[in-house]
C-alpha cells in the first residue's frame, strides 16, 4: 500500500507535498492504473494531520485527472495519458544519479551546492534540447 510521508521543513504546504507525492509515484510506476490510495481518515491517522488538507489533496489530485474517488470505496489512480518511465529504466538512472550524488559530497559539496548544480545543469541541457 502508498504511505505518504511529509516534510516539515520543506516549505512546501502539506496538501501540495501530498499530490506531489502521488504524481512523482504515477511516473515512475510505483503507482500502477486501479490502485487505492489510503483512505482519507488513514492519512489522517498516519501523518497525524487535518482530515481538510488531505481532502483538499484528493481533490486538487480529482481535479487533475490523476485520481478518481468512488463512493463508498476510496480513491483509484486514473490511466495515465504520458507513458510511464519503464523499470529498468528507472534503475539504471536512479544508480547513475546516485553514484554522482556520492561523487558530489565526497567533493565536499553541500545540499545547497548540489541542488545548485543539478538545477543549473537541468535548465541548461533543457534549453538545449528546445533550440
Amino acid at each position: 500500500m502508498f504511505v505518504f510521508r511529509l516534510d516539515t521543513h520543506s516549505g512546501v504546504p502539506p496538501y501540495l507535498q501530498l499530490v506531489q507525492q502521488v504524481r512523482q509515484a504515477v511516473l515512475l510506476g510505483f503507482l500502477q492504473p486501479g490502485d487505492r490510495l489510503p483512505l482519507i481518515r488513514e492519512v489522517v491517522e498516519h501523518l497525524a494531520i487535518n482530515p481538510n488538507t488531505v481532502a483538499k489533496a484528493y481533490r486538487q489530485m480529482e481535479q487533475e485527472n490523476l485520481v478518481t474517488g468512488r463512493p463508498g470505496q476510496g480513491t483509484f489512480v486514473n490511466e495515465q495519458q504520458s507513458a510511464v518511465i519503464p523499470p529498468a529504466t528507472y534503475t539504471s538512472l536512479r544508480g547513475g544519479l546516485a553514484t554522482w550524488l556520492r561523487r558530489a559530497y565526497a567533493a565536499g559539496l553541500d545540499e545547497q551546492a548540489v541542488t545548485a548544480l543539478f538545477t543549473s545543469v537541468h535548465q541548461q541541457t533543457r534549453n538545449e534540447d528546445v533550440a
